[in-house]
């Protein structure tokens, strides 16, 4: 026989219930139709009991199918049944552990009994199983100290609850499932069945918070079925103001309400005057040092000026302020020790607090002072206060995190906004060329076509079928433009003389800016006549010659402004806006993310320490945002929040976190990408703050990667609800890619250009938003084969067509009469639905929304996230994985492409079997009616006459029901072999048999 063991610790901020503002609450455990109580805690809301509850069962097996019941009574002594409840948790008994050393403490927040009810609070329980041989060998009850709490004697013994208590705990409705897992592996009889769960599974834990911040939090990890723990998301409470306000509403509103305050120690340094000459050539090179405890900031030094100007603030954070006085220093700049010109000291305490919107606090004048507190060494403008990174000044201000950092290096790692440049399809029709002039003029056949280039896009068109000089093309080409348009549109005639050997037949520039826009779907501007100049166009004659006569070439010109230039993939974008923004729609709402934290980061940085200087980058619409690079730390805090405005609620926010390589002045070197995150607004509920630990997965070639998690808080907040709904209805895309779609031959072309164009606009900022950032951002190579992805794809599907093969299932089972109550059931809906036919509709619209309501118990709770087991990340081969990152065109040995080209060939081979299946159903239905088969055919078109006047003379009801009862019928009026149109069907003749 074996045991388990319920450790109930204690409960916090219970609801009252005794009208005096306190409650008597007792715990009852049900386990396996076992029922044990604690003792009770008069007149405490929040109760200690650390007490030990042990059940029995027997086969281990058996225990993943059983759930524990733990509810939290108030003791009334006879009072009313609805009185008593204080709340209750229901656990599955799945994943607890065999071994006392693998469980762990975890608090479950307290669950309604009903819609109606008011619970509050939360309850830690402590739950694992033993074997019998184990059980004997553990010490007594009320001599085992239970984790985080401490030991305490029980008061009265545990009791066992009668029979009639039982079944009235039993009518309690359950609102929710929390299955408890812990950090530590299951035992040796679940793993057998760790692969096969079906439903998802919910850890709550007390964690510590400090690893991003010293608050406490409350965490909930939410796992797929046979997802590794590791990669879940989850849940946490931070004391941001968006919740606390929620709860308490006792701190005031503000725009950064989604992050935790932090505090700095701001100084301004603007100027100084009337400082002492320190140089023979009497004169002073003034720099400002401030310095608080062992961090120090310096101004830039200016060259002979005794009234300098530096405009310069830095920021010490209130965490790590050292010493209770700050010090401010002018010294003279000098090839040996620099020279002491005065100082000033502040004491803390004395500091202002500013709080915005409040007014930036005015800078005053302060004497100097010389070691021997002389005041004749000159004056500086400072101003000194308390803020928060809410503060403008806080972008732009030095951090004593970056203390060790020069100037040159510090605007590597301040936080920026960046603005994507506005793109545009630009459309050039090349329809016929006139008067070509070839070299050899003897020559009556010309193989001409057109070159057209912009930046470093290049379009050839086909070559023309007119073999003259008079050619005509009547091809479209497709580039990328953006703003501002200050690029050139070269475009050049050639003639294919041989294998690689052509001649420029004559060619032209036009400027971008002069290129008409063509806003909706208007006609095209008509077609204009351009001159074509000779390439080698040099002496004064040739000019004049080309006054006189010159080639011509007719194009179609115009920038679509109708458009949406895609620069990320359709299935995640974040912005699907026209590039005219007389198109654009109106906004439905704000967008808020606050970026708190990272913990658990790996080190990027192995040979330096093993740190890692991480920074995280967000991308939506148009707009980029970076917050600052913190340095030295694997558990960085950055608390910044950033606002967009919302256009479409279909639309995916991007987050990437990267390390800085760039603090040292190494170009050379590219930031490394640590993870990121990818948010649907839809899938949020409106006003609502999510909080949550992301998994920072990174597929790299020895496998998936988790580099650690982000701690984001997110909410959608929507300001016009009738744009919202309607947003549903309408085309995700401008009407002008269903006017006029872009062929799919240009997709993904102009997707790599939009790319290629973004990442280098970005990369021209300073400080700089680097390719490496924006292409992974972006997923730039996600249209790359992937072997890992086909996979993923096809899972996808299966899982798909799994509930068509549900209902077949269910279909056969109701025929075979396997339930036989259920068949009677349809039986009777069937002839409803027959007799009275205008009810199919309704009832099916019914169904529908029966279902969806049931469905609402189920919703997803949390945010989506990369899912290591959708992508097929966990278990990919390490070969696929190669593949997957091998450069394009492949940089591997001859006998590994030789390899994955067979493995390629057999995975086609089954892929083009399953294809050629699905035609040869559907050419035999072609073929019913086809005459390939004459006598089939003539069969089936007799069976359909007679069909046809057996139904004309018979009313409908009658066939219906005769056909119902028919595929209904009992299974021993049924035969093993396949029904005679079954094997008409698969008698019709295809095409198989015609292909070579």
């Amino acid at each position: 026989m074996s045991k388990l063991v319920v450790e109930v610790l204690n409960a916090s901020e219970l609801m009252s219930k005794d009208g005096q503002g306190s409650a008597n609450p007792y715990v009852e455990v049900e386990f396996d139709g076992q029922i044990q109580r604690t003792q009770t805690k008069p007149k405490d809301l929040n109760p200690q009991w650390n007490e030990k509850l042990v059940f029995n069962f027997g086969n281990p097996v058996e225990l993943q199918n059983k759930t524990i019941d733990v509810v939290v009574v108030h003791d009334t002594q006879g009072g009313g049944h609805h009185k008593n409840f204080l709340g209750r948790v229901r656990i599955s008994s799945f994943m607890v552990p065999f071994s006392e050393s693998e469980a762990l403490v975890q608090r479950y927040p307290l669950e309604k009994r009903g819609f109606f009810s008011h619970i509050s609070g939360d309850l830690a329980l402590r739950a694992y199983a033993v074997t019998s041989g184990n059980f004997y060998n553990l010490p007594p009850q009320d001599s085992l100290p239970t984790q985080d709490v401490p030991a305490k004697m029980p008061e009265t013994p545990p009791k066992q609850v009668g029979f009639n208590e039982k079944k009235k705990t039993k009518k309690e409705k359950e609102v929710r499932t929390f299955h408890s897992i812990g950090t530590a592996a299951p035992g040796p009889a679940l793993r057998a069945h760790h692969e096969f769960r079906e439903r998802p599974e919910n850890v709550e834990v007390r964690a510590d918070f400090a690893q991003a911040g010293p608050p406490q939090s409350m965490m909930m990890r939410m796992r797929g079925p046979g997802q590794n723990p590791e990669f879940g998301l989850v849940e946490t409470r931070p004391p941001v103001a968006a919740r606390t306000r929620y709860r308490g509403g006792d701190k005031t509103a503000s725009t950064y309400d989604l992050v935790e305050r932090m505090f700095y120690l701001y100084v301004s340094v603007v100027k100084a005057k009337d400082l002492p000459a320190m140089d023979v050539s009497g004169s002073l090179d003034p720099y400002v040092e401030v310095k608080l405890g062992n961090y120090k900031g310096v101004t830039k030094h200016l060259e002979k000026n005794q009234n300098p100007k530096w405009n310069q603030i830095f920021a010490f954070s209130k965490e790590r302020l050292q010493s209770n006085f700050l010090e401010v220093t002018v010294k003279d700049k000098d090839l040996g020790k620099d020279d002491f010109v005065g100082r000033y000291v502040f004491d803390i305490n004395e500091v202002p607090t500013r709080v915005p919107p409040d007014s930036p606090l005015a800078p005053q004048w302060y004497k100097l002072e010389s070691k021997r507190g002389e005041k004749n060494r000159g004056e500086i403008m400072l101003a000194i206060w308390i803020g928060t990174q809410a503060d403008e000044a806080f972008p732009e201000a030095w951090h004593s995190d970056a203390h060790n950092l020069s100037h040159q290096n510090l605007s590597n790692t301040r936080s920026k906004v960046y603005f994507s440049p506005k793109l545009y399809y630009l459309r050039v029709q090349v329809i016929q060329a006139q008067d070509l002039v070839p070299s050899d003029r003897t020559r009556g056949v010309l193989d001409s076509y057109v070159k057209v280039q912009l930046g470093n896009q290049l379009r050839v068109t086909r070559p023309s079928q007119v073999k003259t000089i008079n050619p005509i093309f009547h091809d479209e080409l497709m580039f990328v433009a953006s703003e501002p348009f200050e690029d050139f549109l070269i475009l050049s005639v050639d003639e294919r003389l041989g294998p690689g050997k052509d001649e420029s037949l004559g060619r032209m520039i036009i400027p971008v800016r002069d290129i008409p826009q063509r806003h909706e779907i208007s006609k095209l501007p008509d077609p204009r006549w351009f001159n074509l100049h000779k390439p080698s166009s040099g002496s004064e004659e040739e000019k004049k010659k080309e006054a006189k006569f010159s080639s011509k070439i007719c194009l179609g010109l115009c920038l679509e402004s109708g458009y949406h230039v895609l620069d990320e993939s359709t299935y995640f974008s974040s912005d699907f806006q026209s590039s005219s923004k007389f198109l654009r729609k109106p906004s439905i709402g704000i967008l808020e993310l606050g970026i708190l934290s990272a913990k658990n980061l790996l080190p990027m940085k192995g040979r330096e320490g093993k740190t890692t200087d991480a920074y995280c980058v967000a991308k939506y619409g148009n707009k980029w945002v970076r917050t600052r690079t913190l340095l030295d730390t694997l558990h960085p805090r950055w608390n910044e929040q950033y606002t967009w405005e919302v256009h479409d609620p279909c639309t995916v926010i991007t987050i990437g976190v990267f390390d800085n390589n760039h603090i040292n002045g190494k170009d050379e070197m590219r930031d490394q990408r640590i993870g990121k995150v990818r948010i649907r607004l839809s899938t949020l509920e409106t006003n609502r703050v999510y909080t949550h630990y992301y998994p920072l997965l990174v597929l790299q070639p020895s496998g998936l990667r988790k580099q650690g998690e982000l701690h984001l808080a997110i909410r959608f907040t929507c300001t016009a609800w009738v744009n919202m709904v309607t947003q549903y209805g309408k085309p995700l895309l401008p009407k002008m890619h269903y006017a006029q779609p872009i062929p799919l031959r240009h997709v993904d072309l102009l997707r790599h250009q939009a790319m290629q164009i973004v990442a280098a606009r970005l990369g021209r900022a300073e400080p700089p938003l680097r390719r490496e950032v924006v292409e992974y951002m972006l997923d730039v190579d996600y249209n790359m084969f992937s072997l890992r992805r086909s996979k993923a794809n096809f899972y996808r599907v299966m899982s798909l067509l799994s509930g068509v093969t549900g209902i077949c299932k269910w279909y056969n089972d109701v025929c075979y009469w396997k339930n036989p109550i259920t068949t009677c059931l349809v039986h009777v809906l069937f002839l409803i639905l027959v007799c009275f036919p205008e009810l199919i509709l309704p009832t099916v619209f019914l169904y529908l929304s029966v279902i969806g309501i049931w469905n609402y118990r189920f919703r997803p709770r949390s945010p989506p996230h990369m899912d290591a087991r959708l992508s097929q990340a966990e278990w990919a081969h390490p070969d696929e994985l190669d593949e997957e990152f091998d450069t394009f065109p492949t940089s591997r040995p001859a006998d590994i492409v030789r390899m994955r080209y067979d493995r390629l060939r057999s995975v086609a081979g089954r892929v083009q079997t399953v294809v050629g299946d699905l035609a040869t159903q559907g050419e035999r239905v072609q073929g019913l009616l086809g005459w390939r088969d004459p006598r089939a055919t003539a069969i089936f078109i007799l069976f359909s006459l007679i069909w046809a006047i057996f139904i004309y003379v018979t009313p409908f009801q009658v066939v219906a029901i005769l056909v119902g009862v028919y595929m209904l019928r009992h299974p021993r009026f049924r035969s093993k072999m396949p029904s005679v149109p079954v094997n008409f069907f698969k008698r019709m003749p295809s095409k198989t048999d015609m292909l070579l």
